[in-house]
């Protein structure tokens, strides 16, 4: 179940969210990679795709893209962009064997509870397609807690990041280490990786 002050202030702060990522999101060299990892005209998921940017250039690039976010403001901004089937959706809303070229998990899957963290993994890969491409980033750290503005968030090391994708049957390509402010005004370690299903 989506945690609903999360999605409220996401709701919320939909302006202040596209200005801090929007330009980024697009240029993220990260992007570019998933982008180069999935076939012509393939079918992707943006998994909590906030205003779109990602998705959006997911589609200039020519990928058939659906994005989903629980949010309905970010989802219906998201489906502003050219090219971008968007929908609300909750992580427990992706269902499907063999669907999609690639999923694009950008600082999304961080707002699920640890204890539904693991399905939620087994659910993408089967919804990829054998060899597809996975990218998920997420916040360093341990435990769960609530940022300045209330949005909740689960932390993983490096390392319990891994188990849990090899534990999915995802096989890990690349692994990129960062930190960057947030909405809430806090800056915070990130790491992110690529696999494949």
């Amino acid at each position: 179940m989506p945690d609903r002050e999360t999605i409220r202030v996401y709701d919320g702060r939909a302006d202040a969210y596209a200005e801090l990522t929007g330009a980024h999101n697009a240029a993220d060299p990260r992007l570019g990679a998933f982008i180069a990892a999935c076939p012509p005209a393939g079918r992707v998921l943006d998994l909590g795709c906030g205003p779109g940017a990602s998705a959006a250039a997911m589609a200039d690039a020519g990928l058939r893209v659906e994005a989903t976010d629980a949010s309905a403001e970010m989802a219906a901004r998201a489906g502003r962009h050219r090219g971008v089937d968007a929908r609300q959706a909750t992580f427990d809303d992706i269902s499907g064997q063999a669907v999609y070229d690639g999923i694009w998990a950008n600082f999304s899957l961080l707002h699920a509870p640890r204890a539904d963290f693991p399905r939620h993994l087994a659910a993408l890969h089967r919804a990829l397609k054998p060899g597809g491409a996975f990218m998920i980033a997420m916040k360093l750290g341990r435990g769960e807690a609530r940022d300045g503005i209330g949005r909740f968030y689960c932390y993983y090391t490096a390392e319990d990041l891994a188990a849990h994708l090899a534990r999915a049957g995802f096989t890990v390509t690349g692994r990129a280490f960062g930190s960057g402010p947030g909405l809430d005004g806090s800056v915070s370690d990130w790491v992110s990786v690529s696999a494949r299903a």
